[in-house]
Parts: C-alpha cells; sequence; structure tokens
C-alpha cells in the first residue's frame, strides 16, 4: 500500500465513521442488557407477604425487581411554591432564558434557550400497597425516568426600548423572555420502582440503585410502557451503529475498488513494456527501431498528440491506432482523442 495513499479526507472519514459506529454499538449493548434485565425482572405484588418473602430469600436481597404503589411521605411533604394546596415528594423549580440568535449562515433567526436557575427538593418517602404494606425508596434523584407532573408554567415577557433593539441587532441576540416552571411528584401518584429491593434489621422494605451497576427506574407510566419505551431506544441505537458501521464499510469498499484500479493500470503497463521488449528483441517493430535510434517516426506513424513518437498502443474498445504510450499514460481522462470514446484496456500493438 506505499505506492496507495490513503488521502486525509478518506481516512478521517473511514476513521470516524467508524469511531462512531463503535460508540452507538456500546450504548446500543447496555441498552439491550437494560432490556433484558427489565423482561427477566419479577413483578412484586405490594402487600403483607413480601416482607415474609424476602425474610427466606437469601441475604434478604432481591437484585432486580418491579413494584408499584402509590406515594406517600414519611414525614412534612413538600408544598407547592405557586400551586395553593398542592404536595409532593420531589419538587423541581427551573428558570429558563428564551431568546433568538442570528444564524449568519442560514441567514435567519433561530430559537435558543439556557437555563438560568434550576433546584431540586426531595423529601423522604415510600410507596403505599394494599394492606398499608409500603417500601421505602432511597435515591430517588439517582433514578432514570422519573418524570414529574408540570403544574406552573408561567412566561414572562422581556421589554425593551429603541436603545436596546439597535443592540439586539448589533449584538445577534434578541432576549424573548423568561419561562418559570415548577413541577411536582405528587402525594398519592401511582409510581413504578425498578431496582434493588432489600429488608433491613429492623423489617423495612427498601427500594434502591442495583449494586451490580443495573440502571434504577422510578417512573409514573406502567411497567409495559417503560419496557417498550427502553426496547424502543435500544432500537434507535442499534440503527445509528448500523448505519454508521456501513459507511465505514463504503469507504473501504471504494478504497478497495481504487486500489484494485490501480493495480490494473500498473499491470497493463507491466504487460505493455513486457510485450514491447520482446518485440524489440526479434527486430520486429519499426516503431521501436526507430525510437532506438532516436530518430523521429514518420508522420503518418507519428502519434498524434506529440507527434514525435511512432504510435505504439491500441486503444480498446474502438480499437483505434493513434498516441504512444507515454502520451496515453498523460491522458487527463481515459478517453480516445479520436472518437472520444471511454478507454477499457489498452494492448501494445506489434507490427510484424
Amino acid at each position: 500500500m506505499e505506492e496507495f495513499p490513503v488521502r486525509t479526507v478518506e481516512g478521517l472519514c473511514l476513521g470516524t465513521s467508524l469511531a462512531i459506529s463503535g460508540f452507538f454499538y456500546y450504548v446500543y449493548r447496555k441498552k439491550r442488557k437494560t432490556v433484558d434485565k427489565l423482561n427477566d425482572a419479577p413483578q412484586l405484588t405490594l402487600d403483607g407477604k413480601l416482607a415474609d418473602l424476602l425474610n427466606v430469600t437469601p441475604g434478604k436481597c432481591l437484585q432486580y425487581v418491579v413494584i408499584e404503589g402509590a406515594v406517600q411521605p414519611l414525614g412534612e411533604p413538600l408544598r407547592s411554591q405557586f400551586q395553593e394546596g398542592t404536595v409532593g415528594v420531589v419538587q423541581k423549580l427551573m428558570l429558563r432564558e428564551h431568546k433568538l440568535v442570528w444564524n449568519s449562515l442560514s441567514h435567519t433567526w433561530t430559537d435558543s434557550e439556557r437555563v438560568l436557575h434550576q433546584r431540586v427538593n426531595a423529601v423522604p418517602f415510600s410507596l403505599v400497597g394494599s394492606g398499608q404494606a409500603n417500601v421505602r425508596v432511597l435515591c430517588p434523584l439517582e433514578a432514570s425516568g422519573l418524570e414529574m407532573e408540570i403544574i406552573h408554567e408561567k412566561f414572562h415577557q422581556a421589554t425593551y426600548g429603541f436603545t436596546d433593539i439597535i443592540g439586539q441587532y448589533l449584538s445577534g441576540e434578541k432576549p424573548k423572555g423568561q419561562l418559570e416552571t415548577e413541577e411536582m411528584l405528587k402525594v398519592g401518584a401511582t409510581l413504578t420502582g425498578v431496582g434493588e429491593l432489600i429488608l433491613d434489621t429492623d423489617r423495612v422494605l427498601k427500594l434502591r440503585p442495583p449494586t451490580d451497576g443495573s440502571e434504577y427506574f422510578l417512573t409514573t407510566a406502567d411497567f409495559e410502557s417503560l419496557r417498550l419505551e427502553q426496547e424502543g431506544q435500544a432500537v434507535v441505537w442499534q440503527v445509528l451503529a448500523s448505519v454508521f458501521a456501513l459507511a465505514g464499510s463504503a469507504i473501504l469498499f471504494w478504497l478497495g475498488h481504487r486500489y484494485y484500479r490501480s493495480l490494473r493500470v500498473r499491470w497493463d503497463q507491466e504487460r505493455f513494456e513486457r510485450l514491447g521488449a520482446g518485440g524489440t528483441g526479434e527486430g520486429s517493430t519499426a516503431g521501436d527501431t526507430q525510437e532506438g535510434s532516436g530518430e523521429q517516426a514518420p508522420l503518418e506513424n507519428a502519434c498524434v498528440i506529440c507527434l514525435t513518437q511512432p504510435r505504439s498502443c491500441v486503444l480498446l474498445e474502438c480499437g483505434h491506432v493513434c498516441c504512444c504510450y507515454s502520451c496515453y499514460q498523460a491522458l487527463p481522462q481515459p478517453t480516445c482523442p479520436i472518437c472520444r470514446q471511454a478507454i477499457k484496456r489498452v494492448v501494445p500493438l506489434y507490427q510484424a
């Protein structure tokens, strides 16, 4: 491959596609492992028999289970700052700035936002099932899929004067305003938890993040919806990995095809030189005799390009004999100088 260097752009595209494909495949395998664990996870009923089940289990621990119950605080709940009478166990306050930014490439104003302030509050809570059986939920902020209800949303419109308008066009930024939101996991909401279930020494059931590194889930959706969502994400990552792998394969195929074409040109050149050398050894080609003696070829037999060397090759498939091999190699495009037909191959002209 020393005579066939890979271009910088080709190497960059190949390396990038393979690297991105490898990353997407890694994410896909991780997501696929999560889906497999969800499919194998037992769905337990939250009742009085659950503690007895954990008590007879080795280590009083179930590695990965699905449990569902109603949210109840263990102490004083959180109260909404905007909705009177609304209480919950997890609260998220966020202030985001919205503005228009000038895009010099598309020559349009595009929406942009950034978080100015965010605060998350949480209090200890448990999931309550039938017969007042409950499971205390540990580390809820570490869980995936915890989507809370938006209980307050207000947009504060930006106001500006004439000088502000001039400054916006000069800076390329137009503030639209600020969006204030409050999200809350309400008391009494049904919550599905997927994680490690343990029985404490004081016979308290606790749901915590799995110690084996599996993904920890808390969601207001049902378990089937959670499983289908994770399967859909795994399919997306698989498709992305396949697309970039195919792109890398296409680049490798193109490089191999270009290398094969260069080898064919070199083989044709070597075959031409070998056959031409054989004809000269027998003293049978008039053109080679003239070329060896340093004399110019007769005008009727001269190359139509350089007009000095004899015509020494046949261009196929058109069959024209019109140039020497050196001029054929120098052609900018592999087309016949006479009829402009594409040159498929070239053979030496042997004159008896």
